[in-house]
């Protein structure tokens, strides 16, 4: 749900149903078939299926595994999340759409892959089983998933799933954790610390640190920032993501983005769009067309806000939901955004200290890109999904396209994403999943709000391929994306296709084509973590061999200065191998200032006898990683 700024109206519509059904659950396990999408350019292909979360079944559908061949893959979901651990197993969230008396009613569906996204098993419901039944849910609204990138002491990766409040509606944010792969979940009702909130966002660091981003409209639609360091058990860290400087940017003058913190070094990024300045505030005209990236290098206890990006345009807006944010591993910072027409990207090498671009991503035949979503993975790669249409006529805004216009999942891909001008790759990801209007605009549309306000995708850190979850609201019927029986019309039918009665939440996960691992190079600096910690410095540098050559040795500098730095384990490095070192003796001249960044230069000797060089950036933080 997003409460109305001065510049749009975003509510969600809440589809109300009363009935009382049983089924019975018998699992079983299926392989997925090709979606029938065409491909425009580049190489990836992908698959397509429906995931399991009934909400009209005895069970909710918990425990099973889609695609099967028995047709139980069938859900009332939709404004799906979707995140991958560092082992490479993928975890989804989506909202119920529907609510049933005596049953589940609203609350949130979570999924669980263990195999690359080829199959997902739904999980206990997050909201509804952490009130200790499978009845009333208190939350599930605008949901967003996390996973923490250190293991937990039980040897799981914390999984979080947040949600609005919906009893009463946008009281709070609601926060479930599972410390054991999702096979429980406990609840915390009050994640937002300031009440009345709206589009929350969420974001894990080291084993136990969760943040939460939020729309509070007690405080005028000031974008605040909480963060718990118990794995969600409490929250007591709260800060206003608008500097002193920018307090401008409140007011309703803003449309938040997604929130993402970098792992490696623990910086924290908020995206918004707003206008430029004061002066903008009188202004009627002046839409969001400002890209902001608020940053914190203290963990979140303050935040700096840059501009990314201003559109000399000042009617154009950029909250076509929504800005998105996303970090490579070498701590590259990516915004994608939609002007309603074209997807554009910025991209910083400075932590979002300043930024390059825009530099449009999509191409024909998508001529209306909305409704981004991004994941980066090595140096300079980055994907980005969106839901295109052909259709284009430059005065009507999608809530208004004709039922002639088709939309469809994109996918693209950059192997280059920091280098001026590169090329992307393009292609579809599904069939077509709507047709007609998509509503951004809450009350006020005209249109259809079936695909509801984002969507997402995640890749594989051990593969690289990319799984997508969206939204659809198609009749298919197939083996793959049986219709749903159920709803207020009679279920999913030819008849209601293409209205909320059919609205499901899909995967289309890769199975071919280029990945984010596809870089060419012998190696990769995996992390730098430069930080003050306690008054005295820390540097910790990763490298691994993502080539097929040994590396016998590694030397270092620091913005050109030598750098001694003790490998663990020692070298030689062999292929798929990581090595780390940690260091206090950086060189006597070099001057350290919180909040300077500073050039980390590894060259590898390789056993063939060539050599190859690479350098990053690194900032010097303050106790960014304090508490993890």
């Amino acid at each position: 749900m997003e409460i109305p700024s001065r510049f749009s109206n975003h509510t969600r519509t809440i589809v109300i149903l009363l009935l009382t059904l049983t089924s019975g659950l018998v699992l079983t396990s299926g392989l997925p078939t090709s979606a029938s999408a065409a491909k425009t350019s580049g190489t990836a292909t992908f698959t397509t299926y429906e995931l399991g979360g009934n909400p009209f079944v005895v069970g909710n559908s918990v425990g099973t595994v889609c695609p099967n061949t028995l047709r139980t893959c069938t859900n009332t979901e939709g404004e799906p999340a979707i995140r991958a651990d560092p082992s490479g197993n993928f975890y989804g969230s989506s909202e119920n759409v529907f609510c049933v008396v005596d049953r589940q009613c609203g609350g949130t569906f979570a999924w669980r892959s263990t195999d690359n996204g080829n199959h997902f098993t739904t999980l206990p419901l997050p909201n509804s089983v952490s009130t200790g039944s499978n009845g009333f849910s208190p939350a599930g609204g605008d949901t967003d998933i996390a996973v923490a990138p250190v293991r937990n002491n039980n040897g799981f990766y914390n999984i979080y799933v947040a949600s609005l409040a919906t009893a009463p509606p946008l009281a709070n944010v609601y926060v479930s954790t599972s410390h054991d792969g999702g096979a429980s979940w406990v609840l915390n009702p009050t994640g937002a610390t300031i009440p009345v909130d709206d589009r929350e966002w969420i974001a894990a660091d080291g084993a136990n640190k969760v943040c939460v981003s939020y729309h509070a409209y007690a405080t005028t639609n000031n974008i605040f920032v909480t963060c718990s360091y118990d794995g969600g058990t409490t929250f007591t860290q709260v800060a206003n993501a608008f500097d002193p400087s920018h307090a401008f940017n409140a007011l309703y003058n803003n449309e938040i983005g997604n929130l993402a913190i970098d792992p490696n070094n623990h910086l924290i990024y908020q995206s918004f769009s707003s206008i430029a300045n004061a002066g903008e505030e009188t202004c009627l005209s002046c839409s969001t067309h400002v890209v902001w990236i608020a940053v914190s290098i203290d963990g979140g206890q303050s935040f700096t806000d840059y501009q990314v990006y201003v559109k000399p345009d000042v009617t154009v807006g950029y909250g076509h939901q929504f800005v998105n944010v996303s970090v490579d591993q070498a701590g590259n910072v990516y915004l994608v955004y939609s002007d309603n027409h074209n997807l554009w990207y910025s991209y910083s090498t400075t932590f979002g200290q300043s930024s390059n671009g825009p530099f449009r991503i999509n191409s024909s035949p998508s001529s209306t890109a909305i409704l981004p979503w991004s994941s980066a993975g090595h140096a300079g790669t980055l994907d980005v999904v969106w839901y295109g249409s052909s259709y284009y006529d430059g005065v009507n805004p999608p809530d208004s396209y004709p039922m002639t216009a088709s939309w469809q999942v994109y996918f693209a891909q950059n192997l280059a994403a920091t280098t001026p001008n590169s090329k992307w790759s393009q292609t579809t990801a599904s069939g077509i999943i709507h047709y007609g209007g998509v509503c951004e605009s809450g009350v006020t549309c005209t249109g259809n709000r079936d695909l509801l306000d984002d969507f997402g995708v995640a890749a594989s850190p051990t593969t690289g391929f990319a799984t997508i979850i969206y939204t659809s609201d198609q009749y298919v019927n197939s083996a793959n994306e049986p219709a749903q029986p159920f709803g207020s019309g009679g279920g999913c039918t030819h008849s209601s296709t293409n209205s909320f009665e059919c609205s499901h939440t899909d995967i289309a996960v890769q199975t071919g084509g280029t990945s984010l691992l596809s870089t060419g190079q012998h190696f990769q600096i995996t992390k730098t973590d430069f930080a003050q910690i306690r008054n005295n410095p820390s540097l910790t540098v990763q490298v691994t061999n993502t080539g097929s050559e040994a590396i016998n040795a590694l030397t270092a500098q620091i913005s050109g200065l030598p750098l001694n730095l003790p490998w663990t384990p020692a070298l030689a490095l062999q292929p798929g191998q990581t090595t780390t070192a940690t260091t206090a003796a950086l060189p006597t001249t070099l001057l350290l200032a919180v909040g300077n960044i500073y050039t980390i230069t590894i060259t590898a000797n390789l056993s063939d006898g060539t050599t190859e060089t690479q350098t990053v950036s690194a900032i010097y933080t303050l106790d960014a990683g304090i508490g993890l």
